[in-house]
């Protein structure tokens, strides 16, 4: 078992030093309520709206933010999900870090970027799988648009996912509103898996953003939610011991290639 915390966070556009102090407070504030893992925002490290400035603040794995971001696990005892811009050599990708201490950072890339304004700065890659072990729970990792396509939660739950991690920078507006009140848990029942959807709030020069951070268990109920406007922190315990019963019952993956 583990127990997440998540960052409903106002990421300012373009400031790395000013979000990356905002994750260390948060961190620090759910290492203090026996949390072990912190999941923030898609980019919420360089603000999702800073535009082309995205450009020029992305930077590789090894660099400056991943190395603050594993400084803040280490001296807070709390393991992190955070968005970056990642570049590898020409390209940049839209990406989230894993980072928990001195432990080597697990990287994903979103493979599903939503309109011009993401494909006018970032490569898409093909889906991949990334899993990771947390406090013996078995976690991957997707982004914002990825988890609108259900194959691609499908494609981790099969593959051995107990958790499905989403920073998401899901825009204000009735759409927004469908995703974060219907599609999180659907998601989560329809694969058996928690599915944790962290969002923005508030604005930037370029968005709105719709709150409504989500937190849904494998039996599609809700374990925890934020609002719309403003920032919050929310803490569940992740046992998927808990739901055995619901995997019993539900047997959906078990079922996909019976005929």
């Amino acid at each position: 078992m583990m127990k997440l915390a998540a960052l409903q966070m106002q990421s300012a556009a373009g400031d790395v030093a000013a979000n990356l102090d905002r994750i260390a407070r948060a961190a620090a504030e759910a290492a203090g309520q026996g949390a072990t893992l912190l999941l923030t925002p898609e980019l919420g490290v360089t603000g999702y709206g800073a535009g082309e400035a995205l450009t020029a603040l992305a930077e590789a794995p090894d660099g400056a933010i991943v190395q603050r971001l594993k400084a803040i696990s280490a001296e807070t005892g709390i393991a992190l999900i955070a968005g970056f811009a990642e570049r590898d050599g020409d390209d940049v990708y839209n990406s989230a870090v894993y980072v928990d201490g001195d432990a080597a950072p697990v990287v994903y890339r979103k493979s599903h970027l939503y309109g011009d304004y993401e494909r006018s700065i970032f490569r898409a890659p093909e889906p991949s799988t990334r899993l990771f072990t947390h406090r013996g729970v078995t976690c991957g990792m997707l982004i914002c648009y990825d988890v609108e396509f259900p194959e691609n939660v499908r494609r981790l739950a099969l593959a051995g996912a107990e958790a499905v991690l989403v920073p998401t920078a899901l825009p204000a507006g009735w759409s927004g509103d469908f995703i974060a009140e219907h599609m999180i848990q659907t998601r989560a029942f329809e694969n058996q898996v928690f599915v944790a959807y962290i969002n923005h709030c508030g604005s930037d020069p370029l968005f709105s953003f719709a709150g409504l951070s989500r937190i849904a268990a494998p039996d599609g109920q809700l374990l925890a939610k934020a609002g719309s406007g403003q920032e919050a922190v929310l803490l569940v315990d992740i046992d998927p011991k808990a739901y055995a019963i619901s995997r019993l019952e539900n047997t959906y993956l078990g079922d996909l290639n019976r005929r």
